[in-house]
């Protein structure tokens, strides 16, 4: 049974930095393409950043380019996203997840894609 769980997430300010990660269990994360999405208050969920099996390849968000980093090491069965230079419209409960991909270097944004969820972690930017 895939379980994936999320931590990292916290209060922070304005311009600081958090480093989200999503250990992943019960699958073999080798054969899994993992996104990072969020949900922001009154607003649907959306895609953050995604990165291949292989790491090779990764897709990010525009509100997050230049800002945010996904990364895996797939030995330690986690993935992180490192977040940088952080904004109030940040704000959201972020969730980890796993696509069973066709390729080892396919990365998908669409959350219909992926096969299993984390349950979420807290992020709130503000002074």
């Amino acid at each position: 049974q895939a379980q994936l769980v999320e931590s990292g997430g916290g209060l922070v300010q304005p311009g600081g930095s958090l480093r989200l990660s999503c250990v992943v269990s019960g699958i073999t994360l080798d054969y899994y393409a993992i996104g990072w999405f969020r949900q922001a208050p009154g607003k649907e969920r959306a895609i953050v950043a995604a990165i291949s099996e292989n790491g090779v390849n990764t897709a990010y968000a525009d509100p997050v380019k230049g800002r945010f980093t996904i990364s895996r090491d797939n030995a330690k069965n986690t993935v992180y996203l490192q977040m940088n230079s952080l904004k109030p419209e940040d704000t959201a409960v972020y969730y980890c997840a796993a696509d069973r991909a066709y390729s080892i270097v396919a990365v998908t944004t669409i959350q219909s894609e992926y096969d299993y969820w984390g349950q979420g972690t807290q992020v709130t930017v503000s002074s």
